[in-house]
């Protein structure tokens, strides 16, 4: 039977779901989970509602706590990661230092300076496990499910070759969405989905052959369809395709919806994570206070549920069985998607089987959609190259380059705010200890100042002397 570590076993509800997700898989029911997180202030939780779970449902796995990651990973099959560096303080930072600045995110974890940061918190330490993968476990799969997922998995895939697969679920909900709004059901819906990580494109979906497009893009003119999700709506209608995520997550991503009042409240006016100001960060503080002392998993019932929508118990099912998993997956491109970057992290088609995972190959998404990717693709390529070289000012030209931040902040203001974010989360980031971000003063500029004698650009020279003939 496989062993299966968790690193991060301190999420409590979603480490439950993956684990009673393997449980109810046939063929996986003997699995050993070792739970490992720095401290076991929720961990025994889940150990305990895990057992109870094992015993009264008569199977053969077992389940243990550590908090010494390489204990927990010693001769492990999969590595799952579903830790967050800093918790909900770091979580606060993120969210509201660049609101200071004008950067109003609505879940501010995976894009923006928010996104930036987030995954530099997170990339030490995986870079941390998987040194000692190679050593303890050099076989084994990683199963990522830590955010910011595309900056985090391009630089595991740079610095290691460990195996990995970044999973999330937002083709599975997305698609969830799409079925109701063209009224046919999920499962009869053929569709190809790729892109990169919370901006992948539906760029089929067909019933019995049938391009669904048409009837999706029609009612989305309807007003009582629009006003569900017009971000997505928007995107939808100007660039031709709809795209995985919420309509608050892909706000975030991009320049022209949360820019100022007016356009927030024309366009994220909806409830919940449609697009309030700091819906997630909001949530996830009440959770952690709500649960901060307490076991959330006392009254769980402990029958398996039926499986849930996460690809993990599915991926190892087919890795140790043999059956088949189609599944969109994020690893590091290499000519997935033909007019993306070689090196950049894509999410895109995969299958697995009990030889290995594999990806297909897409080829070249349509320009518009592939050129939109590349405006976060270059911030993630930066983040990365702030990652693994502690170059600071990688770390402000990943700020400076997000969408969203160049359309409301100076590159003065930029630096400032990036500034500021480094100095409040710097016990988190070990990566760029000692290293500072210099200011740039401000150069006032006198009414009666005299140019300096240089050449001037040949246009403005031009443009000159045309304002001399004019005289």
């Amino acid at each position: 039977m496989p062993k299966v570590a968790i690193i991060g076993a301190g999420s409590i509800i979603f480490c439950k779901t993956l684990i009673l997700d393997i449980l109810a898989t046939e063929g996986l029911e003997g699995t050993e989970f070792a739970l490992m997180a720095p401290s076991r202030k929720r961990t025994p939780y889940v150990e305990s509602f895990v057992k109870k779970v094992i015993e009264a449902n008569d199977l053969p796995a077992s389940v243990w706590v550590t908090t010494d990651q390489r204990e927990a990973i010693k001769d492990a099959d999969y590595v799952i990661t579903t830790y967050q560096v800093g918790g909900v303080k770091a979580y606060e930072y993120d969210y509201k230092i660049p609101l200071k600045y004008g950067v109003d995110c609505c879940i501010a974890d995976t894009g923006g300076p928010a996104g930036v940061f987030r995954s530099l918190r997170q990339i030490p330490v995986m870079l941390d496990l998987a040194k000692d993968m190679e050593e303890l476990c050099p076989d084994a799969y990683i199963l990522n499910y830590v955010n910011q997922m595309t900056i985090v998995c391009w630089a595991l895939g740079a610095a290691s070759k460990i195996k990995f697969v970044g999973l999330c679920h937002g083709v599975q909900t997305t698609l969830d969405l799409i079925s109701g709004y063209v009224d046919v059901p999920k499962r009869e819906i053929v569709c190809v989905c790729a892109g990169i990580n919370h901006m992948a494109w539906f760029l089929k979906i067909e019933h019995n052959g049938q391009d669904l497009y048409p009837k999706l893009k029609e009612n989305f003119e309807k007003p009582g369809y629009y006003v569900n999700e017009k971000v997505r709506g928007e995107a939808l209608r100007h660039f031709g395709y709809f795209m995985t995520e919420s309509s608050g997550h892909l706000a975030d991503y991009l320049p022209y919806f949360r820019r100022n009042q007016e356009v927030l409240d024309l366009y994220c006016d909806e409830p919940g994570f449609g697009g309030e100001s700091g819906a997630y960060y909001n949530y996830c503080k009440y959770v952690a206070d709500k649960y901060a002392d307490g076991d959330i998993l006392a009254d769980e019932p402990v029958q398996l549920p039926p499986r849930s929508i996460e690809y993990g118990s599915y991926i190892i099912e087919a890795l140790e069985t043999g059956r088949t998993f189609k599944f969109n997956g994020n690893v590091i491109n290499n000519g997935m998607i033909t007019n993306l970057p070689a090196d950049c992290c894509t999410e895109g088609p995969m299958f697995a089987d009990r030889t290995g995972l594999y990806k297909t190959e897409v080829g070249d998404l349509p320009p518009q959609c592939a050129a939109l990717n590349l405006t976060n693709i270059n911030v993630q390529r930066l983040a990365v190259e702030a990652a693994l070289t502690g170059d600071v000012e990688h770390l402000v030209h990943a700020c400076a380059l997000d969408p969203l931040t160049g359309a409301v902040a100076t590159l003065k203001e930029i630096r400032e705010m990036t500034s500021e974010m480094l100095e409040a989360q710097r016990q988190w980031l070990p990566q760029f200890e000692g290293e500072v971000i210099k200011p740039t003063p401000t150069i006032h500029i006198p009414q009666d100042v005299k140019r300096a004698e240089v050449p001037l650009d040949p246009a403005l020279a031009i443009m000159a002397r045309f304002g001399e003939l004019g005289a």
